[in-house]
């Protein structure tokens, strides 16, 4: 019984919106030029359960995956012929992503249709890539951690907890290593190689930056950086990041892919609607206001 209304839950929440709203077009061909193995997709979801993302976590974006391209097709026989059977030419531009039936690997081409935003780790060693795709092909088969998302609900939500367990948690979910969502999956891989996501600092005395002197002629120049490396960073748990962190992080490019990736836009060009049909025709309203007969 509790299997089958989880089922109806999970059918509900997963129903398209019919209220989604497309912010711009995504050009198939530019992304796959610009994307970077390593990168973060974050996706802006056309379902219910994406809706409750967004308004808890208040961001557009309610997913995460990683962009890890044609890995899947330099791993073991199996593998690649696994992987192009089920996608064809799509297996040359995959994501790794943690949705409700497990971690799984998924064509790029699958969210094409809805609002993207590509967050690329700035200055990622070559090395610590190849350690995050490995990671992440290994955690193929991992399960979706539900109780990661209810807690998630309750942590955004302090009205939602009763007054004596209003504390900061020190994580979320079932606590299992092979348990993840979407943003606790790739906090962990970006984690795993010491790479900062939304981390706290913290300047203890004895490292606390020396207040600035008024410097001698000649002497040498302090490090520019010094402030940024002085301090102690401490990671907040992976269960307790949503994919909005990816989005807001310092640590993280945002890649335009679309109109401004090849630095061809000209705003001169673009045909507004009032030099087509005319200023009068376009401050006129769609249709007229209907009128309240008087009594």
């Amino acid at each position: 019984m509790q299997r089958w209304l989880f089922q109806k839950l999970l059918e509900f929440l997963t129903r398209p919106l019919a209220t989604y709203e497309r912010r711009g077009w995504n050009d198939p061909e530019a992304l796959k030029r610009h994307v970077r193995k390593g990168d973060v997709l974050l996706v802006e979801g056309d379902q219910r359960i994406s809706a409750v993302i967004r308004y808890l976590t208040q961001s557009s974006w309610s997913h995460a995956a990683l962009y890890v391209g044609d890995e899947l097709l330099k791993r073991d026989e199996h593998m690649r012929a696994e992987t192009l059977a089920c996608f064809g030419d799509e297996a040359h531009d995959m994501v790794v992503e943690a949705l409700m039936d497990g971690v799984v690997a998924s064509p790029l081409s699958k969210y094409m249709h809805l609002n993207l935003r590509i967050c690329r780790p700035h200055n990622l060693k070559p090395h610590d890539l190849k350690k995050i795709l490995d990671e992440a092909l290994h955690s193929l088969g991992w399960r979706y951690d539900v109780r990661n998302v209810l807690d998630l609900m309750r942590y955004l939500l302090p009205a939602l907890r009763p007054a004596h367990q209003r504390r900061r948690a020190a994580f979320l979910g079932s606590g299992a290593a092979t348990d993840v969502i979407c943003s606790s999956h790739l906090a962990r891989l970006f984690h795993g190689i010491g790479f900062p996501i939304q981390p706290k600092v913290e300047f203890p005395d004895a490292l606390a930056p020396a207040p600035p002197r008024r410097r001698r002629p000649f002497a040498r120049r302090p490090r520019r950086d010094h402030a940024q490396y002085s301090g102690v960073f401490r990671r907040r748990h992976p269960t307790l990041l949503t994919p909005r962190d990816f989005d807001l992080s310092p640590y993280f490019e945002v890649v335009k892919f679309n109109v401004l990736a090849d630095r061809r836009f000209d705003y001169a060009r673009l045909r507004w609607i009032h030099e087509v049909i005319g200023q009068a025709e376009e401050d006129a309203p769609e249709s007229e206001p209907e009128t309240i007969p008087a009594d």
